[in-house]
């Protein structure tokens, strides 16, 4: 294991091959608490984004959706004002899933979405089968990320849509500066006391600081194969949309 700095970060890198099984542990401690602390720490604006990124589908009318990394399935349902027949959710964490299915069951959802177990990086779907791939804070997690994306690229039909929400980094005076205190000091210090978990919210950050963001991640999303690149920054930069086709 190994500290790596940069101007404007630290963060500990892992062995790959611990990765993984770090990930799935980790969200699990944290499954019962974590839609509260994504409500609470985003200022509920999180549900606004995921609303935005879904309006980026409704163009192509995806009768298939894939939710990688789906969670607790905010993201699945949240396409549901699509009107999909179907929307699959696949997740390595299998706390997360099974908080996920008890919201689905509750808003008796069960006939439209699905949660699967199952890793970005080896999808059990068959080629061309989806009409949609979508993730959402969740393309940081994935072990590889080239093949996750090429996965999620792979499973599209062709004309099928990547929507890609991921947390990015403000550039702009003062707010960067606001952004950057409140995400170092006081969300792994919240989270931290909420979830009852020494690592998760200190994780948050430092995969935040690392991922290729901007015109990095759209250079990716190129060399893996999807076309016609688009990138939404939202509130401030605090998030980003990318899309892509195939």
């Amino acid at each position: 294991m190994r500290v790596v700095t940069r101007p404007d970060a630290t963060f500990t890198v892992k062995p790959a091959t611990l990765e993984k099984h770090y990930v799935r542990s980790l969200f699990d401690s944290i499954a019962y608490r974590y839609d509260l602390l994504n409500h609470l720490l985003s200022g509920g604006i999180d549900v606004y984004w995921r609303r935005r990124a879904v309006e980026c589908l409704r163009e192509i009318a995806p009768q298939r959706i894939l939710d990688v990394a789906t969670g607790t399935a905010d993201f699945a349902i949240a396409t549901l004002r699509l009107h999909p027949r179907e929307v699959i959710g696949i997740d390595i964490a299998e706390q997360m899933l099974a908080i996920g299915r008890e919201k689905i069951a509750r808003k008796g959802l069960q006939s439209v979405v699905s949660l699967r177990t199952g890793e970005a990086e080896q999808l059990a779907l068959a080629d061309g089968s989806m009409d949609a791939s979508i993730v959402a804070f969740g393309a940081r997690n994935f072990e590889h990320l080239d093949k996750g994306l090429a996965e999620m690229l792979r499973v599209l039909r062709p004309g099928g849509r990547i929507v890609v929400l991921e947390f990015s980094r403000p550039r702009r005076f003062p707010f960067k500066q606001i952004y950057f205190f409140y995400f170092r000091r006081i969300l792994p210090l919240v989270g931290r006391t909420i979830s009852r978990s020494k690592d998760a919210y200190t994780y948050l950050p430092d995969t935040v600081m690392r991922f290729p963001e901007g015109e990095a991640f759209a250079d990716i999303l190129r060399t893996v194969g999807f076309r016609d690149i688009r990138q939404q920054r939202l509130t401030f930069g605090i998030a980003t949309i990318y899309t892509g086709d195939k």
